[in-house]
């Protein structure tokens, strides 16, 4: 992808690697069973520390789980992980008030 100066396959792992990490939040939290809310929120907290890394990564000169070099120009992706969890919070409080009407 020339315009982002990306690679196609390194786009694919920095979309790849956020789906990774909430499955493997909601893998874990129904082995050991825990409330839907704590899910929720937990989840919220990987989609804000990936946020964070795709929105800080041209600034940071450093490389993202030793893998691949720091995405550049990725503001929008940061974007859409810190709504996604402006969403997971919200869902999050919704199954902490009423557990029964929360379907996650």
């Amino acid at each position: 992808m020339s315009h982002t100066g990306v690679e196609v396959f390194d786009f694919l792992l920095f979309s790849i690697f956020p789906v990774i990490g909430i499955f493997l939040v909601e893998v874990i939290s129904r082995l050991v069973k825990a409330p839907k809310w704590i899910k929720l929120w937990i989840q919220a907290i990987v989609s804000i520390g990936f946020g964070i890394s795709y929105g800080l990564g041209s600034l940071i000169d450093i490389d993202i789980w030793f893998i691949l070099s720091p995405p550049r120009d990725f503001p929008m992706t940061a974007m859409v992980m810190f709504a996604l969890a402006i969403a997971l919070i919200y869902q999050g409080r919704r199954a902490k008030i009423s557990p029964d009407k929360s379907p996650y």
